[in-house]
């Protein structure tokens, strides 16, 4: 039985599509509210003093987080600079707000100011707290 030509084509133009339009989805976004996340995540531990600037925009794009699942909050900030185990299967996802003794000695305690997303036992953010430290 022989195979149409043009039918092969079809096929692999829509293919082509498919696989584009799938990984545009998993791209990292620069902005998530009115947080410059590209900004954020270019100062791991806010060891450079970038997500101090960033403190306002953050607030007021905290309630876009909740809701959202624990993997795509790695994807938009980036990985956490502390992850902590709380009980009932609750994790605490720790991002530094401002330069510590962290960014010196990251197995010292720091003190810094930071924002803490509680994430549920079924992954999804819960919570959006501000602190000096972990919670």
């Amino acid at each position: 039985m022989p195979v149409d030509n043009q039918h092969n084509k079809t096929m692999t133009k829509l293919i082509c599509c498919f696989l584009l339009l799938l990984t545009g989805c998993y791209a990292n976004p620069d902005t998530f509210g009115k947080l410059d996340v590209a900004k954020w995540r270019s100062d791991r531990g806010g060891c450079y003093g970038i997500r101090a600037t960033l403190i306002d925009d953050l607030k007021a794009s905290q309630q876009a987080f909740k809701g959202v699942h624990v993997n795509d909050l790695g994807g938009i900030l980036g990985r956490p600079d502390v992850n902590m185990i709380s009980e009932r299967n609750q994790k605490f996802y720790i991002y530094f707000l401002q330069k510590g003794i962290h960014c010196d000695d990251p197995k010292q305690k720091s003190m810094a100011p930071s924002v803490a997303f509680r994430v549920s036992a079924i992954g999804l953010i819960t919570e959006v707290t501000y602190q000096r430290g972990t919670p």
